[in-house]
């Protein structure tokens, strides 16, 4: 071994000597000098093997990720599809109990019948309950259609029973020629005619056009467009042609009339009651004056040769004399006197009052009373409409008849021919115990003069 660099010199020395004699013994390990080495010599193999690593790294990481992503999917799907079956069985289940017990005061329908239904009391007919109905699945609906004859024919089978709800062979006519239920009939499912779940009783001149064009603007509004008459006019044609005179609907519509007669008709409550005691009413109100007002404004404007309104108004053709209440325009103004009737039969909490005035004045507001009575989501607002100045009205940018702005019609907003100040301010005094009683009964001050 070498000591130090002094031996190792001398062995160097040594070495040279003995150089040309005969070869000279290695030098000790530690006096050979060792070669410099720079990067670029360093042997390229270990780098490759890293590369290759970190490609193996990044693969098994995304193949993780990718299981992950693809266990939570099918996690998602199986929950989605558990949630919609247990809701189809609920449905099924609901059908199924309405077919073998139906409320006497449930809206139902038989939407087919197998051909060896045998026909009920009455000429009804009950379908048999041995079969489930066909479902289809329309996004994320799923409705209980039954197939009909059509559907039966084109696929080659037999239309199969199903437990359905009876109604009258008129119930089925779903002839309606609007886009959207033909897209409806085109995706499977079937509107049906039902008796209205609620009414707009009155009071005549005080907003029950305006304010059913308002809620029509609902999607899940339906209503009949003209005013029925059936309580107080045709009660003896029958339920049957009640309901054939109703708009189509599908499920989660609700179906709706308009006829302000009804709240001062004597036998409506205990008819619109022996229906559904379920109905919920709306009643439209105004101050019994200007209502009064323009009940003889429409009156004249059919008549031209009729009297003035003060010689109709009072007995003796005077603002001077006494009130006559025999004459309807002012009769129906004593809203208290009907309203006690309708509360013989129904609760307060089944009745809406909508003030007239604020109906005209803020239309947005009103209309979501009366959507959350009807227990809507709000989706008419303000956007809804817009003020006519020379109507001195509320108009429409939209409506489900008309897609561009306009009116209501030409009789509304009609201008009030010139009454004398004291025929008025006569009015006003004679009605003003009346108007207290109704504040009583309704629990709200309207605040009429």
């Amino acid at each position: 071994m070498c000591i130090d660099r002094e031996q190792c010199a001398s062995t160097g020395q040594r070495v040279q000597h003995f150089a040309s004699a005969a070869a000279a013994p290695d030098p000790p390990k530690c006096c050979q000098r060792r070669p410099k080495q720079r990067m670029c010599d360093l042997p390229s193999e270990p780098l490759q093997y890293t590369a290759i690593d970190m490609q193996h790294r990044q693969l098994n990481r995304t193949i993780a990720i990718a299981t992950g992503l693809l266990m939570c999917a099918v996690y998602v799907l199986y929950t989605f599809h558990a949630c919609l079956l247990s809701g189809l069985h609920r449905s099924l289940r609901q059908v199924s109990g309405l077919a073998t017990n139906p409320s006497p005061h449930t809206n139902v329908r038989v939407l087919h019948q197998s051909p060896s239904a045998q026909p009920a009391a009455g000429g009804t007919t009950l379908a048999p309950t041995t079969q489930l109905p066909h479902v289809r699945i329309l996004g994320s609906l799923v409705r209980i259609v039954p197939l009909t004859v059509e559907d039966g024919a084109t696929a080659g089978k037999r239309p199969p029973a199903a437990p359905l709800r009876l109604v009258s062979p008129a119930a089925t006519n779903t002839t309606d020629g609007s886009p959207k239920y033909r897209f409806l009939r085109q995706q499977g499912l079937r509107p049906s005619r039902h008796l209205p779940d609620a009414l707009i009783i009155g009071v005549k001149k005080s907003g029950t056009r305006a304010l059913l064009e308002f809620v029509r603007l609902h999607p899940d509004v339906r209503a009949a467009g003209c005013e029925v008459h059936f309580f107080d006019r045709h009660y003896a044609k029958g339920l049957a042609w009640y309901r054939h005179h109703m708009p189509p609907t599908i499920e989660g519509q609700i179906t709706m009339e308009k006829t302000p007669s009804y709240f001062i008709t004597r036998e409506a409550p205990r008819r619109v009651r022996h229906m559904n005691p379920a109905t919920r009413l709306l009643v439209v109100v105004r101050d019994p004056v200007t209502r009064a007002i323009s009940d003889y404004t429409q009156a004249r404007s059919k008549k031209r040769d009729m009297k003035r309104f003060e010689e109709l108004a009072f007995t003796n053709g005077s603002a001077g004399g006494v009130v006559d209440t025999s004459w309807g325009p002012v009769r129906i103004g004593v809203y208290a006197r009907y309203l006690e009737r309708w509360l013989e039969h129904f609760p307060p909490a089944q009745l809406l009052f909508v003030s007239g005035e604020r109906l005209i004045a803020d239309p947005a507001v009103e209309i979501g009373r009366v959507q959350d009575f009807l227990g809507l989501k709000r989706v008419v607002n303000e956007k809804h409409f817009y003020f006519n100045s020379t109507k001195g009205f509320p108009c429409l940018l939209k409506s489900e008849e008309r897609s561009s702005p306009h009116c209501l019609g030409k009789t509304k907003g009609r201008n009030h021919p010139h009454i004398d100040g004291a025929a008025i301010d006569r009015l006003r005094e004679f009605y003003r115990p009346f108007n207290q009683k109704f504040y009583h009964l309704t629990g709200i001050n309207f605040g009429w003069p």
